[in-house]
């Protein structure tokens, strides 16, 4: 069910107005639940026996190893759910590329090889597959949060309700944010209609929608040429123009997602963590991974690299934990090796990053922030490539497109429409740099209380009107499909 149909609208909406009548405060839990279980189901049934069998592991593991009498029986237990769950997100997203690897072609169709290609990817299972690790790693380290030890020690029917609720909660359940478990399930508890923060709720959804449906979707329609064979017939001025409109589309299309699931978890009393922070004005790859998918990049840091050692081993176990991290965090992008090398690209740049850090010191003037914003954003994009083509042969081959065909004509309409519409994320970007400069902060104090009431329902009409008379064609989130 996307976000953008009437079908998602209708469910928020009658969810809603059952959700705060007094006499089902009560219920409130087992209503988001069955909501959740209706949302991820509708169209593909049968994937709900996946998803509540990965709520029963990790209800199980993680309350037995909070449970354990002993730090070693604990150990295994959290051992076993953790290594359930990747058993799982193996099984489910990783048997196809695995058995193309091994056999080194398409096998026959009345082989084992052929049923494991045949194996249906469900949809968000990366996203819930995390979270419940989350919740089996929290509850070993017996984390200091009151309710969440209540819950984890509490009725075993009250914990397999909250963590069902934790791992399906519908607003974020099949792209995220990724919560945690020690986060969220805090919030679990009576909510009150009168403690919505409406502005914010509106705010991020009118932004959300819109970058999505206004930017993503128009974007798509011009970013298609990049697929294999219609870019062997562009030149270099188009495939660049293209991809960077698909730089554009991937970030407006998941940062739109994030927003109007925060919203959306907004209106039912629960806060989920940003997911994105102008990613595109980063200066390092350091830095892009701290505004880039943050949900991501800190429950691998948390869950990951802190476990492996993190810096804390030496430089070259530094580097090597920054490649392993990255490699995976990859390879849970999509079930190809093409993702694989995107995380290992990025992984590089960090390690060289730190290498040189301490080795280069390069000044800190406008000019050199501009360039050093251009260069991560440059590599950053042709990276992205990797997305649109997971063939590694593909994606080469356009980048040598790219750079050899000076003489083609180009595609002047095409040229402007993805100007057009990749102009509200660039401005977005701008906007974060301007009130954020040394300029703005010593001379616009009073501005921003002015700005407020005046100009942002005034540009909230705008986004509303561009929504109602320029969205594109609908189409699935990007991120849906890892």
């Amino acid at each position: 069910m996307l976000f953008n149909s009437l079908n998602f609208v209708l469910l928020v909406t009658f969810t809603f107005g059952l959700y705060y009548i007094p006499l089902l405060r009560r219920t409130q839990v087992v209503l988001l639940l069955l909501a959740s279980l209706m949302f991820y189901g509708f169209g593909q049934p049968y994937l709900l026996t996946l998803l509540v069998g990965s709520v029963l592991i990790n209800a199980f593991a993680s309350r037995a190893t909070y449970t354990c009498d002993s730090l070693k029986r604990a150990r295994t237990w959290a051992v076993t759910g953790i290594s359930l769950n990747l058993l799982l997100l193996g099984f489910f997203k990783y048997a196809g590329m695995l058995t193309l690897t091994v056999l080194r072609g398409e096998p026959g169709e009345q082989s084992v090889g052929h049923l494991l290609l045949m194996i249906p990817l469900p949809i968000g299972i990366s996203f819930f597959t995390f979270q419940g690790m989350s919740l089996v790693v929290d509850a070993f380290r017996a984390r200091d949060v009151a309710e969440l030890r209540k819950g984890l020690s509490g009725p075993p029917m009250r914990h397999l309700l909250h963590t069902g609720f934790f791992i399906c909660f519908f607003p974020q359940l099949v792209a995220g944010p990724i919560v945690k478990a020690h986060e969220f399930m805090p919030q679990i508890k009576p909510k009150f209609i009168k403690d919505i923060d409406w502005n914010r709720c509106f705010s991020l959804l009118v932004m959300g929608y819109f970058l999505k449906m206004v930017v993503a979707d128009n974007l798509k329609d011009h970013t298609f040429w990049i697929a294999l064979p219609y870019f062997e017939a562009r030149g270099s001025i188009d495939l660049i123009v293209m991809l960077f409109g698909f730089s554009m589309q991937i970030l407006a299309d998941f940062w739109g997602y994030s927003l109007i699931a925060m919203g959306v978890a907004g209106l039912f009393g629960y806060y989920l963590p940003k997911n994105f922070d102008h990613p595109y004005i980063a200066r390092s790859f350091s830095e892009f991974w701290r505004r880039w998918h943050i949900s991501l990049s800190t429950w691998l840091r948390e869950y990951l690299y802190y476990p492996l050692g993190g810096n804390r081993k030496g430089r070259s176990r530094t580097y090597l934990n920054l490649f392993i991290v990255m490699f995976l965090g990859g390879l849970w992008h999509g079930a190809a090796w093409s993702y694989a090398v995107w995380g290992t690209v990025h992984g590089i740049a960090l390690a060289t990053e730190r290498a040189l850090r301490s080795k280069v010191n390069l000044g800190d003037n406008l000019i050199i922030r501009a360039i050093q914003m251009l260069f991560v954003f440059l590599i950053v994009t042709l990276a992205w490539l990797l997305f649109k083509l997971p063939n590694f042969t593909d994606a080469v081959n356009y980048i040598y497109c790219m750079c050899t065909r000076w003489d083609y004509p180009y595609d002047s309409t095409q040229m402007y429409y993805i100007t057009f519409f990749s102009a509200p994320v660039v401005l977005l970007h701008l906007r974060y740099l301007l009130i954020h400069s040394a300029w703005w902060q010593n001379t616009s104090v009073t501005q921003p209380r002015l700005a407020g009431p005046v100009l942002a329902p005034a540009c909230y009409g705008l986004l509303l009107l561009l929504l109602l008379i320029n969205s594109g064609t609908p189409g699935a989130f990007i991120y849906f499909q890892f």
